[in-house]
């Protein structure tokens, strides 16, 4: 439990050093930032894969489990649409501008809509850093986390500048920023506790979790990292990535 705890705020305080980065790189190069996002996109990948969808499989069963893991999948990427739907996210967002919006609540009510929908998101990130913890094995969520939280580094950095440019306080700026970090801790403790209580819904916790990091990755972090004109250097660091958390597996 000590481990489930400390990683659930090193999850919700990898947002926290995002923060705090975009404060000193307030004006990062979107092909820099592309980069460090198609890295996370990558690691986040391999996570996805090696430590929920296919220990899903395992926990199932096998073959007999697939019908599950398949309708897990899908439900998890379904939910994390309907958010998207309610609450747009990264892709749809992180393009404005606040300059372009009229001066006043209108700008300042458009940032924190943007702010709002990275703490919605990361809620059911930080369920799946927590069920992966489920499977008792410990590579499995420390792999999982480890995607998720380089995940919230570039995330964190990014609703810094624009809530700055808006006129929020720095101090203020911070505190809702780290608000999105708290809301991925409750998150993975959720999930650990979800998958603690009844084991025989483990199979498809693991593969929903799975199913909204696949969405999240296909529909926000690839499409963000490819609209700069960085789409080479974006592809490789995905690749590097997705190699690297192979490697850990591999090796842990």
């Amino acid at each position: 439990m000590k481990l489930v705890l400390l990683t659930a705020l090193g999850v919700g305080g990898a947002t926290l050093l995002g923060a705090i980065l975009g404060f000193v790189f307030k004006k990062l190069s979107h092909r820099i930032g592309d980069i460090i996002l198609s890295f996370a996109a990558g690691v986040m990948l391999a996570a996805s894969i090696l430590g929920l969808i296919l220990p899903s499989l395992e926990h199932g069963g096998g073959a007999g489990a697939l019908p599950v893991t398949v309708v897990g999948i899908f439900l998890g990427a379904l939910t994390v649409n309907m958010l998207d739907r309610l609450v747009p996210h990264l892709h749809k967002l992180s393009g404005v501008e606040p300059e372009s919006h009229p001066e006043g609540g209108g700008k300042i009510d458009k940032i924190l809509l943007f702010v709002l929908a990275i703490a919605i998101h990361n809620f059911p990130e930080g369920i799946a850093a927590g069920v992966g913890f489920g499977t008792g094995d410990v590579t499995d969520g420390i792999i999982i986390a480890a995607g998720i939280a380089l995940q919230n580094v570039p995330e964190g950095m990014v609703i810094i500048a624009p809530m700055l440019t808006a006129g929020i306080s720095p101090k203020r700026t911070f505190l809702i920023a780290a608000s999105t970090g708290a809301v991925e801790v409750i998150g993975t403790l959720i999930g650990y506790f979800a998958v603690s209580i009844s084991q025989a819904i483990l199979p498809f916790a693991l593969a929903f979790a799975g199913g909204t990091m696949l969405y999240v990755i296909s529909d926000e972090m690839i499409p963000e990292t490819h609209s700069h004109g960085s789409e080479r250097g974006a592809t490789y660091a995905l690749l590097i990535g997705f190699c690297l958390m192979l490697a850990m597996d591999v090796l842990m």
